[in-house]
């Protein structure tokens, strides 16, 4: 069954600017991608030049409040939080996709919480403009959120230091550049002897630096340059610190020497107005070049063979190449541009090809590709091995104090068609609510205990002869108490999440061996995989030092080692610190410990700069961008999933050997002493193998430990069949 998506922007359709194309390319992608879908219109139409092709896609309604006398004037986001609502209430959809923050904020508190993809833009574009109540409705915005949608990395990055709550949940959707039917791109070849043409398209603003575009053709006659400028739109920004903008601007617009203006077109018309032109102008003021947006413009132009002129930003470094020729900050930077362009066609032709490359990732196919890849993991398809089970959906219970490490497989649980799933969670290890721990008992067909503690005893002791119970066991409980409790006949599994933990656990309980078994710990490698940042190569990796059994020392052993040769090695720690750790801090060989740690970073003279320690939180996925290395220097481990997360954004994965490490790690990754991965690491990176032992790790992640495989196993735990097969291959 295709999926139903209900789709609104804040935004009117009647003009065409980046909002306006981003609705348009929305409906487009959603649509190719499979889903049913129906926009709501914000404002009444005037001109159908946006809002018509998308009438005429299959399986696309459109519906505008104003025409059906559900809203007489202007649409604020109270009033389209009703209406979406009230639209939804007529026949439920899959799937809300908003843009707007105070809209997605209306709601969030709404009918439609758990269903919202939130396509977040206007957020504070830096640290600074973050207060404590932004950061609050962000928050609130992201927990009634299925999924958040980011136009770049940029902001992906952002979002999730500032607020955690978007970690995990946030994917990127950027923008969909659609060429309109029978387009062609601009012929290939630099200007000829005609004027240059530069050409502007979309809304006219301060900031966007439109009013001082109009002076270019002029003072590039100056310089001998023929040139006119073709600016395209008509919606003039009223500026309250500058009054007299909206009346500059039409006067540039209408009187400027050498400027054409063409007023509002439909998109097509807009876009056959850029392919005929030579160049684009992007340039924006230079306190817009810390924006976490990408400008859908540049992506036309690029798509119609249109080099652009704009600022020099990291980001567009990373689209176009450090060395892009049509750079610019200042207005004598755009006429040497100009006046370059027009006089070399070899450095017009390198630039139409950045331009060009740069947009091909941008396509509509493009888009419907990343939507079906989301719509598959947050719809999956009901599986008959499942539903055969009890000849309806599967009834599953999770039982635990703490679900922080099953969270994301509960996510998976939750969305599949064939499976219910209700959650006793226990107010601490050892306190629970006993009434609906007997109701799930008397509802549910499987239950998961997460942890082998007091609540997998409750569950022994009281389940159903009929009900599968599953014990998920960690290395905190081997060695308690609560295993030597368990009513081991009551359970029909017990998972461990490495075969070392496996044995170990047979080896101390006495269990029999086919009734524990292993399926590891889950990476999602979907939101691990980034594009690394400049010189992640030489930086190494450590997520946790705490408690003293994580060996920091050994760790900086590895960088010494690296610093004597390269001080470009550095080694980045995310972790808590161990003094906010109270069972570690109280305890005086722990302290010792840290304090002779600390003060040999300080007093190394190769330590020394050479150590950065990064907060704590859930922006895993990001911080991993800049790691080229992640250690794994404790004396024990159960699994460490941070290795293999670093394996999933690329980063290479250097290991001690740990009991039991070789059952989870390629032995390739695995280095006798410190000295021995310092060494690796070195020869890794002068040998220029760092990207391709990367590819390898991540290839290798994918396959034994990435999400998807995971939970296929997991579906399996939760069928008697599973159980079975396991049982008879060992």
């Amino acid at each position: 069954m295709r999926p139903r998506a209900l789709v609104y922007g804040d935004v009117d359709l009647n003009m065409i600017d980046g909002s306006a194309i981003w609705a348009q390319g929305m409906v487009q992608a959603l649509s190719r991608a499979g889903c049913e879908v129906t926009l709501v219109l914000k404002a009444p139409i005037e001109t159908g030049r946006l809002v018509d092709p998308l009438r005429a896609l299959p399986g696309v309604t459109v519906r505008s409040p104003h025409a059906e006398g559900l809203l007489d004037g202007a649409m604020v986001p109270r009033h389209a939080a009703t209406i979406l609502a009230r639209i939804d209430a007529e026949d439920p959809h899959d799937l809300v996709v908003v843009r707007g923050r105070r809209l997605a904020g209306k709601l969030s508190m709404g009918p439609l919480a758990g269903r919202l993809w939130t396509y977040l833009t206007d957020v504070p574009q830096s640290a600074a403009e973050f207060a404590a109540s932004a950061k609050g409705e962000l928050r609130r915005i992201a927990d009634a959120s299925r999924v958040l949608l980011c136009q770049t990395e940029e902001l992906r990055g952002f979002l999730e230091a500032a607020v955690p709550a978007t970690a995990g949940k946030s994917v990127l959707f950027p923008p969909v550049v659609v060429l309109p039917d029978g387009l062609e791109p601009r012929p290939a070849g630099a200007p000829d002897s005609r004027a240059l043409r530069l050409v502007y398209t979309g809304k006219f603003a301060p900031r966007w630096n439109t009013y001082e575009m109009t002076s270019l053709p002029r003072l590039l006659a100056i310089r001998g340059v023929d040139a006119e400028l073709h600016m395209v739109g008509d919606k003039i920004h009223d500026d309250p610190a500058d009054p007299a903008f909206a009346a500059r601007m039409r006067t540039a617009l209408e009187t400027g020497e050498g400027v054409v203006w063409h007023g509002g077109h439909p998109r097509a018309e807009a876009m056959r107005l850029t392919a005929a032109s030579d160049v684009g102008i992007s340039w924006r003021n230079p306190d817009m070049d810390a924006s976490l947006e990408l400008s859908t413009k540049v992506l036309e132009c690029g798509t119609l063979g249109v080099p652009v002129v704009l600022n020099r930003t990291p980001m567009h470094e990373r689209l176009l190449g450090a060395d892009y020729p049509l750079f610019a900050a200042t207005e004598d930077d755009v006429l040497d541009a100009l006046t370059l362009i027009g006089k070399n066609p070899d450095v017009f032709a390198l630039a139409v090809d950045r331009c060009r490359s740069a947009a091909a990732g941008f396509t509509l196919d493009a888009a419907a590709d990343r939507l079906r890849t989301y719509l598959s993991q947050e719809f999956p398809e009901p599986s008959e091995a499942v539903l055969s089970v009890k000849a309806r959906r599967l009834r599953v219970g999770v039982a635990g104090h703490d679900l922080k490490f099953f969270s994301r497989l509960l996510d998976y649980l939750r969305s599949r068609p064939d499976m219910e799933i209700r959650v006793d969670h226990w107010a601490a290890l050892k306190a629970h609510d006993e009434k609906r721990s007997q109701d799930l008992v008397e509802w549910a067909d499987v239950v998961i205990c997460e942890w082998c503690g007091p609540n997998a005893l409750w569950y022994a002791k009281h389940k159903r002869p009929d009900q599968r119970l599953v014990v998920r066991l960690h290395r905190f409980e081997l060695y308690a108490p609560w295993p030597k409790q368990l009513k081991i006949d009551a359970v029909d599994e017990v998972i461990c999440v490495s075969p070392h933990y496996t044995s170990l656990t047979r080896e101390i309980t006495g269990w029999a061996a086919e009734k524990v078994v292993t399926v590891p710990n889950w990476v999602d490698d979907a939101q691990l995989d980034r594009p690394k940042l400049p010189g992640a190569e030489h930086h190494l990796g450590m997520i946790g030092i705490a408690p003293s059994r994580k060996r920091l020392d050994l760790a900086l052993d590895v960088l010494e080692e690296l610093r004597r040769d390269d001080p470009r090695f550095t080694l980045f720690v995310k972790s808590k610190l161990p003094w906010e750790y109270w069972w570690i801090w109280q305890k005086d060989e722990e302290r010792a410990y840290y304090e002779k740690a600390f003060r040999r970073i300080r007093r190394s003279r190769l330590l020394s700069g050479g150590v950065v320690f990064d907060s704590y939180g859930r922006d895993v996925a990001s911080w991993l961008r800049r790691i080229g290395f992640v250690l794994s220097t404790s004396d024990d481990e159960s699994f460490h999933l941070a290795p293999a997360e670093g394996m999933a954004t690329g980063a290479i994965p250097t290991l001690l050997p740990w009991p039991g490490v070789e059952t989870i790690y390629d032995s390739r990754w695995i280095h006798e002493t410190p000295s021995a991965m310092a060494a690796s690491i070195a020869k890794t990176v002068s040998e220029g193998r760092w990207q391709t032992e990367g590819t390898l790790a991540r290839s290798q992640v994918r396959t034994t430990y990435g999400l998807d495989e995971v939970c296929r196993q997991w579906t399996d735990v939760l069928t008697q069949a599973g159980a079975q097969r396991r049982t008879a291959t060992g």
